[in-house]
């Protein structure tokens, strides 16, 4: 299904609505250009999911856990742009954690596919271009290589740009695509979120009149 997204507050609350979907065990595989948004979704989907921590592209420590501040799933932040294969995803052991947790992967297109039979795409594109070349000139905040889990004290700053990578405030279109049995029987219930949000959804489960 496919959805347009005219600003960033729009989003975020579109991350809100997805969020509002999802359960221990989900795998979500974001896919975009620099500066497309997806850490910009991937932090308003930890406020949707309840999860501590600042979320930041975690590109110097790959993967970063945000535990639930209310006994819900954490949230696993993965960045896989400098993992040239499948294999270095495997040496991060995220299987052990990805039963309990809402595992999150940009860059993952092609990489993480083998960590679950059911999965969810999500394709951030935009008319713009970042004005960047690297991932870290996004990573205001990422902290240290040291780190691998976030710190359970306070929220992130929805409102602070050096927390977002979504660099030109113009429209987006978010194609999301269910693999697997399991998002083959959820992703109407999760178009109907997304509806309710005020989004139009083009494509959806259904529409056909099937």
């Amino acid at each position: 299904m496919r959805i347009r997204v005219t600003s960033l507050e729009r989003m975020r609350a579109l991350a809100e609505a997805v969020a509002g979907q999802l359960r221990a065990g989900d795998l979500l595989i974001l896919t975009g250009d620099l500066g497309a948004g997806k850490t910009t979704f991937t932090q308003s989907l930890g406020a949707g999911l309840g999860v501590a921590g600042r979320i930041t592209s975690p590109t110097f420590v790959i993967a970063r856990e945000h535990p639930s501040t209310h006994g819900g799933p954490a949230l696993v932040h993965v960045d896989a742009y400098r993992l040239g294969a499948a294999e270095e995803l495997s040496d991060l052991d995220l299987d052990s954690e990805l039963e309990e947790s809402v595992t999150v992967v940009e860059w993952g297109e092609g990489l993480a596919e083998q960590l679950s039979a059911d999965y969810l795409d999500l394709t951030i594109t935009h008319p713009g271009t970042a004005d960047a070349d690297d991932p870290d000139s996004l990573d205001a905040g990422a902290g240290s290589a040291d780190s691998g889990s976030a710190e359970a004290t306070g929220d992130f700053d929805l409102d602070d740009p050096a927390d977002d990578d979504y660099l030109v405030d113009e429209n987006r279109t978010v194609d999301v695509v269910g693999h697997g049995p399991g998002w083959e029987r959820r992703l109407g219930g999760l178009a109907t979120a997304i509806r309710t949000a005020g989004f139009d959804v083009a494509d959806a489960p259904g529409d056909d009149g099937s």
